[in-house]
């Protein structure tokens, strides 16, 4: 029996370096569109100060209330806005990240089968998952797995997936 932590691959340093390649190819895809949404927000906040200025000048400052209604409103569409646009990418970064990590996390599966079996390990508990409140450290694999995993797997060899149009 052994016990292994797969909360640990996605470490930034030790972790799987294939996961790490993955995430940086998923957060790519989707910078443009992150971009697109912040520079939205930015646009919202300037609008919101804006409208805010307007409302709260000086009594007797004269104030062109048919424009500020359209600032508004102008605002108020910008959030729906931003709040459709923010959900859509949302769904589409986890469609696609589930496209991208599926065969990572196949191959992962396989590879941690032929490592239990080549070393006779019948259980492996992922101590990620499960509460355990205690086990040897001479049971835990993680940091043997993952060593063999990234010698046998360089993160250059990551399954070519072409990116959504």
């Amino acid at each position: 029996m052994a016990v292994i932590y797969t909360d640990m691959f996605l470490d930034q340093k030790a972790g799987i370096a294939k996961f790490n390649t993955v995430v940086n190819r998923l957060n790519g895809e989707f910078q443009k569109l992150k971009d697109e949404i912040n520079q939205m927000q930015q646009r919202a906040q300037a609008l919101e100060t804006e409208i805010n200025k307007l409302r709260d000048a000086p009594a007797g400052t004269p104030i062109d209330q048919k424009s500020l209604q359209a600032k508004i409103d102008q605002l108020e569409q910008l959030k729906k806005d931003i709040q459709r646009k923010a959900e859509d990418a949302q769904g589409a970064y986890n469609r696609r990240r589930a496209e991208l990590f599926q065969p990572l996390q196949d191959e992962i599966g396989k590879a941690l089968e032929a490592f239990a079996k080549a070393r006779g390990i019948n259980v492996i508990i992922d101590g990620a998952q499960v509460p355990l409140l205690y086990a040897a450290e001479s049971i835990d694999i993680t940091r043997a797995f993952i060593t063999e995993f990234n010698t046998k797997n360089p993160a250059t060899a990551v399954t070519t997936i072409t990116p959504p149009e």
